[in-house]
């Protein structure tokens, strides 16, 4: 299927060979050259680019550049070269980590699209089928590898994968986008495995050998679905040959007339679940048939030595570590070692922010970072006694924020500060509710484990439909005009017995979503059983008594609405809902 040889995963990065390949940016010159001289339509050259990872924003001349990351893994060429796209020709001057661990470079205009994408390709990046109805980017978990919780470490088959899909005959020509994650090396589904379209999650057999579990067609959207256990062990010799299958079987079955109902969930919903998997058996079959898709299990990473306490650093601690190693810091599996999460509010990272953690993954880490679906980065290999330095030079980057992966560490997509079909700047939001948050730990304290996802529009692209509060954007009008406003969610995340999808509770003003978040943690921390979390909590507790406890706020009429309720968050004028035609589908 695809020309790119499987090659050995090599450890630490040394000699791991790129993902991009010059001819891309070559095509896409050419086809931009076509376009503007009228050889092709805008509908054939809005294809071509979306498959090549640029897609339009709602402001008219520039493009959102969208950079695969497969599993998360950038080193410190890679990092430089983000930081000189987002200084040069990103006009927002930043970078953008998203929930697929890709990394979004925003305003980018056209006459500078072919310096970025070679740039890019320099160091190893592609944005080939980063958009699109193709293959996205293949997610992984990013403490794979130094977990202390994982039977073995999936990062040489997501790669492997990653690197047998792209390009293949049919990764770029599907009837709608298809979603892989690779995971279970922190004990549960870490990578959302079960609302991918083919989502792996580690296994180990009676005999100890390693495998995956395999589920397909789980998605959010409209159609919420878990996926379908398919494989209850996989060995992983065979994850290249199902993953080209069930590729194969997306191309042959899916929908093309509705792009709306064209994911792989449509389709089994279409055939059923025996249906599906009789399609999808015929396509592994004719695979195995070719002789297979063999893979070699990759040699374990050589053992890491501690370097000696005082060699390095050794300055007094900064009074907020403590609170930023209880948050932040995981111990790893090899001695002496921890991974540090740096937090990214909104997702952002700046050009200097880049080169900082350029020089300090050299510094104190394994020389490369990986991106995390909760929109922050990760440090591993850290030497535990050398944590306080790093926090140190951390906080001097503006990135050593404690409360990574508490309720403060709000994600979101970028919403309408660039996206064609959102409805609200979820973005905004989201930078809004962190500060208050920050600002509350006494609230943050009552409710370790409650996350709060936010998307601008019913599409999820900020996962709101799992988290245990989700927000999403809308709109109301008042006297004929319009106020923006998020449907809260409660009640969604990733539970031993599979995923949930959080049910409606209300629908608030904009302005009072942060008033609602504080009643809904009060809430869970007044009425929870022993031991409860927020997930059980949410999922037990009827939305009904839910919407009883926030139900004055989401109550707003002439009378009672203020000059700022007509005005969305992040903007000065009085909000309109610009409709616009998306890319997401084209």
């Amino acid at each position: 299927m695809s020309a790119n040889p499987v090659v050995d995963f090599v450890p630490d990065g040394v000699g791991r060979p790129g993902f991009a390949e010059p001819e891309d940016v070559d095509a896409f010159v050419d086809m931009l050259e076509r376009f503007e001289s009228g050889d092709i339509t805008p509908d054939e050259w809005r294809a071509f680019r979306l498959i090549n990872g640029t897609y339009g924003q709602r402001q008219e001349g520039v493009f959102m550049i969208r950079v695969k990351v497969p599993y998360g893994r950038l080193n410190v060429a890679q990092l430089e070269a983000l930081a000189v796209i987002a200084e040069k020709w990103a006009g927002s001057g930043a970078g953008h980590v998203t929930t697929r661990q890709n990394i979004q470079l925003h305003f980018i205009k056209e006459a500078d699209a072919e310096a970025s994408l070679r740039l890019l390709a320099d160091v190893g990046l592609t944005t080939r089928e980063a958009c699109g109805n193709s293959v996205r980017n293949i997610t992984g978990c990013p403490y794979a590898g130094v977990s202390p919780h994982e039977p073995f470490d999936v990062t040489p088959y997501a790669d492997a994968t990653a690197r047998h899909l792209l390009r293949g005959a049919y990764s770029a020509a599907l009837p709608r986008k298809f979603k892989i994650a690779f995971g279970g090396c922190c004990g549960f589904d870490d990578v959302q495995a079960q609302i991918n379209d083919l989502g792996f999650l580690t296994a180990v057999d009676a005999d100890g050998n390693p495998g995956f579990k395999v589920y397909m067609g789980g998605g959010l959207a409209t159609l919420r679905r878990a996926a379908l256990l398919v494989h209850e062990f996989l060995p992983v010799t065979q994850v290249l040959e199902v993953s080209e299958a069930i590729v194969r079987t997306f191309h042959r079955i899916g929908n093309r007339k509705d792009k709306h109902k064209a994911r792989l969930k449509w389709a089994i919903q279409k055939l059923g679940p025996q249906g599906f998997l009789e399609e999808y058996r015929k396509d592994l079959e004719a695979v195995r048939a070719e002789g297979g898709r063999p893979l070699g299990v990759a040699p374990a990473p050589k053992p890491r030595a501690v370097p000696e306490p005082g060699r390095l650093g050794g300055g007094e601690a900064l009074p907020e570590f403590e609170a930023f190693k209880a948050s932040n810091v995981r111990a790893q599996k090899q001695a002496g070692f921890s991974s540090v999460i740096v937090r990214l509010p909104g997702g952002d990272i700046s050009p200097a922010q880049f080169r900082a953690l350029g020089a300090l993954v050299v510094k104190y880490g394994e020389g490369e970072l990986r991106t995390t679906n909760e929109q922050n980065l990760v440090i591993r290999f850290v030497p535990t006694w050398q944590l306080s330095d790093l926090h140190r030079e951390l906080v001097a980057a503006g990135l050593g924020q404690a409360g990574a992966m508490t309720l403060a560490d709000v994600l979101s997509c970028p919403g309408a500060s660039s996206c064609k079909i959102a409805v609200t700047n979820s973005k905004a939001i989201g930078f809004a509710l962190t500060a208050e948050l920050d600002a509350r730990p006494d609230l943050v304290a009552q409710a370790p484990g409650l996350d709060i996802k936010i998307s601008g529009c019913p599409n999820g692209c900020g996962q709101h439909y799992s988290s245990v509060i989700g927000l999403q954007g809308g709109m109301r009008k008042i006297d004929g005009k319009p106020v923006p406003q998020y449907f809260v969610y409660v009640g969604g995340g990733f539970a031993a017995d599979g995923p949930k999808f959080g049910r409606i509770a209300g629908k608030v003003p904009a302005r009072r979503a942060g008033a609602a978040i504080e009643r809904l943690v009060q809430m869970y921390s007044e009425e929870k059983q022993p031991g409860e979390t927020p997930l059980a909590f949410f999922t037990r507790v009827e939305p009904a008594k839910v919407t009883a406890r926030i139900k004055d706020l989401t109550e707003l009429d002439a009378q009672s609405a203020k000059p700022e309720d007509f005005v969305d968050l992040g903007d000065s004028k009085a909000f309109e809902l610009v409709e616009m035609e998306g890319e997401c589908a084209a």
